[in-house]
This record gives C-alpha cells, structure tokens and sequence, in this order.
C-alpha cells in the first residue's frame, strides 16, 4: 500500500512541477534521472508565460465584447506598474544586461499578484452576468499562473547563479519595494466595476505580453545558440 501511495504522490509531484520548471524533471533520485537544463527551464517558462498571456488577451478581448460592445475605449490607460522602467523596444532589452533584464520580469510578475487577486475577488463576487461566472475563472487562472510563473523564473535565475551567467544581486524583490503604495489603493476601496475590470485586463495583458517577450530576450542572450 505504502509502494502504491509513494507512487501516485510521485506522478503528482512531477505533473505540478512540469508547469513551470519550478522542481526537477525527476525526483527521488531516480535512475538515469537528471535535472532539468538552462535551456529546459528557459522553454517551461516561456511557454506557461505565452499561455497566461493568451488566457489574458481572450479575456480582456471577450470582456470589451461583452459590456462595450457599440463604445470605443481607444485611449491611454495609467497601469499601476507605470513605476517599473521597462525596455522601449526589441533592440533596448537586448542591451540591458541579464542581471537588469531577469530584474525586470520579476518585478512585473510580483507586480500583478495583489491586483489579480482584487480582480477575481471581485468578478466571483458579482454574478448579476452571465459572463461574470466564466470571467471569474478565468480571473483566477491568470492569478495563480502570475505565482507559478514568478516562482518558475526565479528557480530559474538561481539556476543561471550557480552556472556563472547570472549575478547574485538579482533575488527576491516585494511589490511593495517598487510599486508606489498610492498604486495599490485603487484596487482596496471596495467593489470594482466593469471598467475597472477592463483597465486591469488592459494592463495585464500588455505587461504579460512584455513579460513573454522579455524571457525570450534573455534566453537569446543567454543562450544565443538556440532557436534565436
């Protein structure tokens, strides 16, 4: 029985670890069982960030169709992340340094956890629409793929630590340590309503497009060899 369980724990533990790289590929110590690579742990992260932001631009998409379907709402929106000094382009990420790029992503991923959370919260608890029920889960998705996503980059970065392509001045970095407090407040005073909602899928889906592109980046920089 014991042999049974020790089995069925190991096959759950590899299929959660395999989202985002966040453990190795093997465990137990496995025969023939080797941890996953730079290269592997640079796909896992870049896939699960393409798949979040899919998830966020079918959202935000299906949202403006849904309560905005006759208004055009063309306009330049202030997103809370509006304090972290990103790249304007391809060409300026690709100058950055791997220490301030890797800085970069992880600070729009812990960005994003509180107002997900709020955004969800918010959507579960308002099911006078049809589309609030289907928006919720899908709210809660990109919620907890922000987490896995940003625990997956940083198992990452110590990987690149230990083989000598990262500094060890890129660590763990509180949201509250780059995003004015001011920012947050938006999304404590109280119910959000549609637009509300609309702004904070807006900004995601554009810092989750940021995102996806910045590991690409760096694992290009990182390993130039592949797929570049």
């Amino acid at each position: 029985m014991k042999n049974v369980w020790f089995s069925v724990l190991t096959l759950v533990y590899l299929e959660l670890s395999m989202r985002v790289g966040t453990a190795p590929i093997c465990a137990y110590g496995q025969a023939g069982c080797h941890p996953p690579s730079l290269a592997d742990l640079f796909d896992r992260v870049i896939q699960q960030s393409s798949r979040m932001h899919g998830i966020s631009t079918d959202l935000h998409s299906e949202f403006e169709q849904y309560f905005f379907p006759s208004r055009n709402l063309i306009g330049k929106r202030k997103c809370h992340t509006y304090g972290i000094l990103t790249p304007d382009d391809k060409e300026d990420a690709q100058r950055l340094g791997r220490e301030q790029l890797t800085e970069v992503i992880l600070r729009l991923l812990g960005a994003w956890g509180d107002p997900l959370s709020h955004l969800y919260r918010s959507m579960s608890q308002d099911q006078s629409q049809d589309f609030n029920h289907h928006s919720s889960n899908k709210a809660l998705e990109i919620s907890d793929m922000v987490h896995e996503l940003r625990d997956g980059v940083a198992k990452m970065a110590e990987k690149m630590k230990l083989l000598g392509v990262l500094g060890n001045t890129v660590g763990y970095i509180s949201p509250e340590s780059f995003v004015p407090s001011s920012a947050f407040s938006f999304y404590k005073q109280g119910e959000l309503n549609s637009m509300d909602h609309h702004d904070l899928l807006y900004c995601f889906r554009r810092d989750s497009n940021k995102v996806k592109n910045y590991l690409r980046i760096l694992k290009c920089t990182t390993l130039p060899g592949l797929d570049c």
